[in-house]
């Protein structure tokens, strides 16, 4: 295997696969990525078991020659110092040629690198064909659904079916879910296709797949039984599912209230972030007091002291009403939504309330109160 490779578009395409190699491996074999070079172009492979990423450098990106002087190969070398090497050559290009089956040298016409290099055939078997229910989303809309519902997700591995987004598509409908119990994000978007699935996705695995996305318009997503797979430019991502049925959580938000406050974003998330410092012992604990002669903000600390202060911008309709909540999580369900105004809807003092974008229904945030 030989090939000379424009430097930038060979850093970009490591860079890509480099995020599904792990920093601490089980299979040893893993801590490499593969380097093949096929009539489509170089192909990069990097893989941690669980989630896959190939993605392919062209022969030539429009009229630009990225790729010369070649001979077909492949090639296993280990991701970490490889991706550091090619990152700090200054050449615009970089020959790599392997020789003898078990070195690599690579050569930028200043800088010369002779690495010790592992049999392409020691990689195992990987399959990223696509399968199942096959659909196309615009990546701005597959962007939003993970930002507004992954961050709900729990981050505790004792409930592994919680960390996960559940995504649900049927009616030409795709829906994503994430809850750890004590809030739940939902976030619904059109698709073209009609297919029908429910799937189970790590939330930060699917967090990380989006944030791939970046110089794409369209990806298409391919979901069957055990995998689900991202595919878009010259680049394919393949995840597991997780194991398990989702919680029900269909009918979970209410439908009517008896409260309604709307407030500016802003001004409610720094009142927040302001009087939940004194209860940061609590978890960050803070009661909402509203009536027709205000809106308070207010925390207690027994340690500490209290803090108050009042909204200066909000409308809310209802009688007398009070409910304590974590700040955190009603904060992190405000940034999501990106809207300057919100409306908070409630029933009671200890029932779940709503966080909404008032223009927007697709999206649905759900807190569980706290006890005073």
């Amino acid at each position: 295997m030989r090939f000379t490779i424009n430097k930038e578009q060979f850093l970009k395409g490591l860079g890509m696969v480099s995020k599904a190699v792990p920093q601490k491996v089980e299979l040893p074999i893993l801590a490499n990525i593969k380097i093949e070079l096929s009539k489509k172009g170089l192909e990069l492979t990097g893989s941690d078991n669980n989630m896959t990423i190939r993605t392919i450098v062209p022969y030539m990106i429009d009229d630009k020659e990225i790729i010369r002087n070649y001979k077909e190969g492949a090639v296993l070398i280990g991701n970490k110092i490889f991706l550091e090497i090619i990152r700090h050559l200054e050449g615009e290009e970089v020959t790599v040629e392997l020789i003898d089956g078990s070195m690599l040298r690579v050569d930028d016409g200043k800088s010369n690198y002779n690495l010790n290099c592992i049999d392409a055939d020691e990689y195992p078997e990987i399959d990223l064909s696509k399968s199942g229910a096959i659909f196309d989303v615009k990546v701005s809309d597959m962007v939003s659904l993970v930002d507004q519902t992954a961050f709900a997700a729990s981050t505790k591995e004792t409930r592994p079916i919680l960390t996960t987004v559940n995504l649900d598509a049927h009616d030409h409908v795709l829906t994503a879910t994430a809850t750890d119990t004590a809030r739940l994000a939902r976030k619904k978007i059109e698709i073209e296709h009609d297919v029908r699935f429910s799937a189970n996705i790590p939330a930060k695995k699917l967090q990380d797949i989006v944030r791939s996305f970046e110089g794409a318009d369209i990806v298409t997503i391919a979901i069957s039984d055990k995998k689900a797979l991202f595919s878009f430019n010259n680049t394919v991502i393949s995840t597991r599912l997780t194991n398990g049925d989702y919680p029900n959580t269909k009918n979970i938000v209410p439908k009517a209230f008896n409260y309604y406050l709307e407030v500016n974003a802003r001004e409610f998330l720094s009142a927040m972030e302001r009087v939940s410092l004194l209860s940061a012992e609590h978890d960050g604990v803070v009661r909402i007091l509203m009536s027709d002669e205000g809106v308070e903000l207010n925390s207690r600390s027994s340690t500490v002291g209290a803090a108050k202060e009042k909204l200066s911008v909000y409308r809310f309709e209802g009688d007398r009403f009070e409910i304590s909540f974590r700040a955190m999580f009603v904060a992190d369900a405000i940034k999501a939504i990106k809207s300057e105004d919100v409306t908070l809807a409630f029933i009671g003092e200890m029932k779940p309330f709503v966080v909404k974008n008032p223009k927007d229904d697709t999206v649905d945030m759900l807190v569980t109160p706290l006890r005073a």
